[in-house]
């Protein structure tokens, strides 16, 4: 929840690209690794749920979450980020072991 509406939040290419770019990543597992660590930034958890919201439809920029209530406040907050990037890199359901052969 977002200002009290309902959003939708996913990583999808263009989002992940979008966020390496804004975090001056090396790599998106280089933040994967901080996030495992419990070495991430308020930026990091904004980026990403910027970038999230981007890849559900939401066509605003980071300055408009300034002001926005987040449903369960900065502790949600990076909660949301964290399951965001998980499920970025988790085989989705039903995926076997072939390794990615189409």
């Amino acid at each position: 929840m977002l200002g009290g509406k309902p959003r939708v939040a996913k990583l999808t290419l263009g989002a992940l690209a979008e966020l390496e770019a804004e975090l001056g990543a090396e790599s998106l597992l280089d933040l994967v690794a901080r996030f495992e660590r419990g070495a991430f930034c308020s930026r990091d958890v904004l980026a990403l749920i910027v970038a999230g919201l981007r890849g559900g439809g939401w066509q605003g920029r980071a300055e408009d979450l300034r002001a926005v209530d987040i449903g369960g406040g900065p502790v949600a907050a990076a909660r949301l980020a964290a399951e965001l990037l998980a499920r970025a890199f988790a085989p989705p359901p039903g995926a076997g072991g072939d390794g990615g052969a189409a």
